[in-house]
C-alpha cells in the first residue's frame, strides 16, 4: 500500500500493472527478456532462476522499504529513498548506448549501475 501511495503522489498510473511471479517468464512461450534486475537486498543471497534466452542479469540491491520500522514519516522516507535509488539507476540504464555495446559490455555496465552510490 505504501508503494502505491507513493507512486500515486508522483502521478504514476499503476492501474494496468500487477506483480508477477518469475514463473510467468520461465515457460517456453514466455515473452523474451533482454534484461533482468533483482533489487531486493535479500535477493542477492537467493538462487536466481535460469532465464530463457540468456538475458543480461544484474543485482541492484536496494534496502526493502517494506521492512522499515518507525513512525509513518520514517516509513514514508524509506519508500521515497528506495524510489530515488531505483529512479537513479533506471536513468543511468536508459542513458547507456545499448546499441553500441556488446553482451559483455552490457553486463559490465549493468553491474556497475548496481554498485552506484546514491
Amino acid at each position: 500500500p505504501e508503494t502505491l501511495a507513493l507512486l500515486k503522489r508522483l502521478n504514476y498510473d499503476t492501474s494496468g500493472f500487477r506483480s508477477k511471479s518469475w514463473d510467468e517468464f520461465a515457460k517456453q512461450d514466455s515473452p523474451p527478456l533482454d534484461f533482468v534486475f533483482t533489487v531486493c537486498d535479500n535477493a542477492a543471497g537467493e538462487a536466481c532462476p535460469v532465464w530463457l534466452g540468456h538475458p543480461v542479469t544484474a543485482h541492484w540491491g536496494i534496502p526493502d522499504p517494506a521492512a522499515a520500522i518507525g513512525t509513518d514519516a520514517e516509513i514514508s522516507l524509506a519508500f521515497a529513498g528506495a524510489y530515488r535509488q531505483m529512479k537513479n539507476r533506471i536513468d543511468a540504464f536508459v542513458a547507456l548506448p545499448l546499441a553500441s555495446l556488446d553482451a559483455m559490455a552490457r553486463q559490465k555496465e549493468t553491474d556497475a549501475i548496481g554498485r552506484m552510490q546514491d
